[in-house]
């Protein structure tokens, strides 16, 4: 049964999904900690250390199908720990060329295709030897993928979804002279089917892998129609998902301008605007999903995105983002009571 009130949904995240995140992510530590290259085992595990909060977060779609949930957590995961790992390779990467990292992300696309063969993803970087861990976590998302009733219904959906994180990663960890020249040339491409948005707010929409999550979700269920998964796509990009990253980047502000890292958030005029644009993009993701089924559920997921962004310690740390921060919450009982609940989960961790 899906989750109908904040109480319900915390309830079943902790006790349920939580566990099993975690017992994923052992799984894959362990699979790390063996790789025989010295950097592509540093890399996937302080992945794994300093974003595990990301396969929480995504894991908690399977709290709207608990039975089916020994699928779609080590699905989930797995897709997400390719994701965060090949971040980081990128991201402190020995190589600036596209071509490696868009051979790197060819991984995420075989991964959510169960027929793709599987690639030597590393053929164009000097580290190779990762001991088969990239490939077995490409064919857990097949394995997993295979056993989703509906999946052939979203498959090109979530295909292009991940095509489109797969062109963000290329372009935004090129050499610093070409990033935003490239993604500027990228958004040019895309801008007449999103009318109201800017750049930055596409660029950070298309990093996102909650519509990938929700769309998992919804093909773990029978008798999924094409218009519902259209209208999925709808729901959630570009709003909800832009929304998921735009935050990300609001609190990672401060880090990201001391290691030189490009930030969707910078290119706002000022700290007024940024708040504006962000409260409205929430505005529209909130409405946006109000045509989905168990629209509720959504809505906790959207407020619930804002609660853990601004719940994190560093938001107490930015003066203006303490003050955006403020403003997002503003009119939104829902949002605090979730922002209390990770507000206690958070003390609790760090004891």
């Amino acid at each position: 049964m899906v989750p109908r009130n904040p109480v319900a949904l915390v309830n079943s995240v902790y006790r349920y999904v939580f566990p099993d995140v975690r017992n994923e992510l052992s799984k894959w530590r362990q699979a790390a900690e063996r790789m025989p290259d010295a950097e592509l085992r540093k890399q996937a595990v302080d992945s794994m250390t300093s974003k595990e909060f990301h396969c929480k977060g995504g894991a908690v779609y399977a709290a709207a199908n608990l039975p089916m949930r020994h699928v779609l957590i080590p699905l989930i995961v797995a897709f997400q720990t390719i994701s965060d790992y090949l971040d980081n390779l990128c991201d402190r990467s020995t190589s600036l060329d596209p071509d490696d990292f868009r051979l790197l992300h060819q991984a995420m696309l075989d991964a959510v295709d169960p027929d793709a063969p599987l690639a030597d993803y590393y053929a164009l970087r000097a580290e190779k030897d990762d001991g088969g861990y990239l490939h077995m976590l490409v064919r857990q998302c097949q394995s997993s993928i295979a056993r989703l009733a509906s999946y052939t219904v979203v498959r090109d959906h979530v295909a292009r979804l991940v095509g489109l994180y797969a062109d963000l990663q290329v372009y935004k960890h090129i050499r610093k002279d070409l990033r935003e020249g490239e993604l500027l040339g990228w958004w040019e491409k895309h801008r007449s089917r999103y009318e109201g948005l800017r750049w930055n707010e596409f660029a950070a929409a298309t990093g996102s892998t909650l519509a990938v999550f929700y769309l998992f979700l919804a093909a773990s269920e029978e008798r999924l129609s094409e218009e519902q998964a259209d209208a999925i796509c709808r729901a959630y990009f570009p709003h909800v998902c832009g929304l998921h990253i735009l935050l990300d980047y609001l609190i990672d502000q401060e880090e990201d301008l001391a290691g030189g890292d490009l930030n969707f958030c910078s290119y706002y005029e000022d700290g007024e605007t940024t708040a504006k644009q962000i409260a409205a993009i929430a505005e529209r993701a909130r409405r946006d999903i109000g045509g989905l089924e168990h629209p509720r559920f959504h809505r906790m997921i959207i407020e619930g995105l804002l609660a853990l962004y601004l719940s994190d310690p560093k938001v107490r740390q930015q003066r203006q983002v303490r003050h955006i921060s403020r403003q997002l919450m503003k009119g939104s009982p829902l949002m605090r009571v979730f922002f209390f609940a990770f507000s206690v989960w958070i003390r609790k961790s760090s004891v």
